[in-house]
């Protein structure tokens, strides 16, 4: 698919948060959707993951970084019980990424993906992503990490091009 936010692609660093609004909509299998705040990613287990850098288009890499935040295995768990297949997480500016559920149960062999709210210790900025996806693994593209998370769709079996 020609503007398919989900397959791989170059995109221009965007430094202005599209909204001040860091809600985003999570869609289950079947349909139910909820709107998730950041109070509400703080009601859920809160997890820290050291060593993380950001890779970002057109400045560089930076860090090391501390992001804490929920993981996205436990947000799913807490929205949904049931079998998953993958997870597309869509920016609020249409940059996207699709994780794998077996790249999220992982257990310990691999950091957790993180849905942060914090940067080494304290709240994010909304410039900064709140709520960015993080994930830890990916270390020279830029390509992962999506930041301004605007929805997070749960797919219970992988879908097919046509």
């Amino acid at each position: 698919m020609k503007d398919d936010p989900l397959q791989p692609h170059s995109h221009e660093p965007n430094p202005t948060p599209p909204g001040a609004d860091a809600a985003f909509r999570l869609v289950v299998p079947g349909g139910a959707s909820w709107l998730i705040s950041p109070a509400d990613l703080a009601t859920l287990p809160q997890t820290a993951v050291s060593d993380c850098i950001i890779v970002s288009t057109g400045h560089g890499t930076s860090g090391p970084f501390t992001f804490g935040g929920v993981t996205l295995g436990a947000l799913i768990a807490a929205y949904y019980g049931g079998l998953w297949h993958d997870a597309e997480i869509i920016s609020a500016d249409g940059f996207g990424n699709r994780v794998l559920a077996r790249e999220v149960q992982q257990g310990e062999s691999a950091p957790p993906i993180l849905l942060a709210t914090h940067i080494d210790g304290r709240p994010m900025m909304r410039q900064e992503g709140l709520v960015r996806l993080i994930v830890p693994s990916e270390r020279d593209d830029a390509l992962r990490q999506v930041k301004w998370v605007g929805k997070i769709t749960i797919n219970s079996q992988r879908k097919t091009e046509n």
